[in-house]
C-alpha cells in the first residue's frame, strides 16, 4: 500500500485497479487513503471474494466497478478503458437503500453506467447457482439497457430506478424508467411480436424505421427468467427468477 500511495503522490492516475488477491474491506480502506491524495481517483476493485455487505460497501464508496473470480477479463478491460475518459461518473449510481437481500439504486441513463451497475449486480448474485446467475444477468442486462434506450433515449440527465430483492426462493428485480411506456403488442420492431411463421419479421420493420440491428432483448429476457411483469403503461417491470431450492443466505 505504501508504494501505491507514494506513486499517487508523484503522479495522477485515471484509474486504479486493485490486487486480485486482496479483500474488499482492505481495498476500501486503501481507496480512502488514495482519495485523500487524489480525490477524483477511480477504482476498479478486484478481490478474492465478496459478500453482499462487501458489495454494498463498495457501492456506497463509489467504487467504479467490482469483480471477484472467475474474473471477466473482457469486462474489466472494457470498464478500465471507459473509466479513464469518464468525467461524469461520481453521481451516476446513487444508493437509495441497501441491505443484504434488498438493494435500491438510482442510475443515470448511460451505457457505461449500466455496465458498472451490472458488475455490482453480478457480485450480489454470486451465491446463486452459476446457470441461474447467468440467465438472470442476461435478462437483467437486456431489460436495463432497453429501459435506458427506449425509456430515456440514453439521456444522461434522466435516471432509472432499480431494486433487487433476494427471497428464500426467488430473485426479483424491479426497474422503472422515466418514459411514457409501451404496450408489448405494438412493438413490431421487436422479435417478441413476430408471427410464428415469420420469426424475423421485425428485422424488416427495423430497417424501415432506421433502427439499429437487434430487437431480441425482450424475447431473450422472457426465455431466461420465469416471469416478466409490466405495469399498466409499460415503464415499470418486474423480473422474477425462481430458485430450485431455498436460499441458505439470510436475505435480511
Amino acid at each position: 500500500h505504501a508504494d501505491t500511495l507514494r506513486l499517487l503522490r508523484m503522479r495522477s492516475f485515471g484509474v486504479v485497479i486493485t490486487n486480485p488477491d486482496s479483500d474488499v474491506e482492505e481495498d476500501l480502506a486503501l481507496l480512502d487513503e488514495m482519495r485523500f491524495i487524489r480525490p477524483g481517483v477511480k477504482c476498479i476493485l478486484l478481490a478474492r471474494r465478496s459478500t453482499p455487505n462487501d458489495v454494498i460497501a463498495a457501492l456506497r464508496a463509489r467504487v467504479f466497478a467490482c469483480f471477484t473470480p472467475p474474473f471477466d477479463v473482457a469486462a474489466i478491460v472494457s470498464l478500465a478503458h471507459s473509466a479513464a475518459s469518464d468525467s461524469h461518473w461520481r453521481e451516476d449510481i446513487h444508493v437509495l437503500s441497501a441491505r443484504p437481500g434488498w438493494v435500491s439504486v438510482r442510475v443515470s441513463c448511460r451505457i457505461i453506467t449500466a455496465e458498472r451497475l451490472i458488475s455490482f449486480v453480478n457480485e450480489l448474485s454470486s451465491q446463486l447457482p452459476e446457470e441461474t446467475r447467468r440467465e438472470m444477468m442476461q435478462a437483467f442486462r437486456e431489460i436495463l439497457l432497453n429501459a435506458m434506450e427506449h425509456g430515456a433515449a440514453f439521456n444522461p440527465e434522466q435516471v432509472i430506478e432499480v431494486t433487487g430483492v433476494r427471497t428464500a426462493r426467488s430473485l426479483v428485480f424491479y426497474i422503472r424508467d422515466p418514459g411514457a411506456g409501451f404496450r408489448p403488442e405494438t412493438l413490431t420492431h421487436a422479435a417478441i411480436t413476430n408471427p410464428i411463421d415469420d420469426p424475423v419479421a421485425h428485422v424488416a420493420q427495423r430497417l424501415e424505421q432506421g433502427i439499429r440491428p437487434g430487437g431480441f432483448g425482450l424475447l431473450l429476457a422472457r426465455g431466461t427468467i420465469d416471469e416478466l411483469i409490466y405495469n399498466e403503461i409499460g415503464n415499470e417491470v418486474l423480473l422474477i427468477k425462481y430458485l430450485d431450492s431455498p436460499s441458505t443466505v439470510n436475505p435480511a
